[in-house]
């Protein structure tokens, strides 16, 4: 099996506070970010799929055909949003940990829906210094 590795960047903004706690306990568990105005990323995905090579193409899957996937299934439902507002965290605190689960979760059935090819991994980047994986690891 081969594996393809994708890069993408994505404007999105969040603010770090679970609802169900008081501002105070939301200002001592995620600090600044907490401050109920937001702030921002430019997010970095790297979406990494796995399958046989086509004899035909010599490929496992056309790189538009990821990107396309990506664009379809989650630039233009997150893009330039503010996570909080965004249907798949009603329930959910917004970090870059759950972020990094719903793409994964949200990607692999479109990207299963094109044959052979399985998405293996999503590698999320918040910051030059946090980044978060979520996948399969076999």
């Amino acid at each position: 099996m081969i594996e393809l590795t994708r890069c993408y960047r994505l404007p999105a903004a969040h603010v770090l506070a679970n609802p169900r706690l008081t501002e105070v306990e939301n200002d001592e568990i995620f600090g600044k970010c907490a401050n109920e105005n937001g702030h921002g990323h430019n997010y970095g995905f790297e979406v990494t799929v796995r399958g046989p090579v086509d004899p035909v193409t010599g490929q496992i899957l056309p790189p538009e055909r990821l990107d396309a996937l990506f664009e379809s299934t989650i630039a233009e439902r997150y893009s330039h949003r503010l996570l909080n507002d965004c249907e798949a965290f009603e329930a959910l605190v917004p970090t870059t940990e759950n972020f990094a689960k719903i793409v994964y979760d949200d990607l692999a059935p479109a990207i299963a829906g094109e044959g052979d090819v399985e998405l293996v991994r999503v590698r999320l980047t918040e910051t030059p210094r946090n980044f978060f994986e979520y996948g399969d690891e076999r």
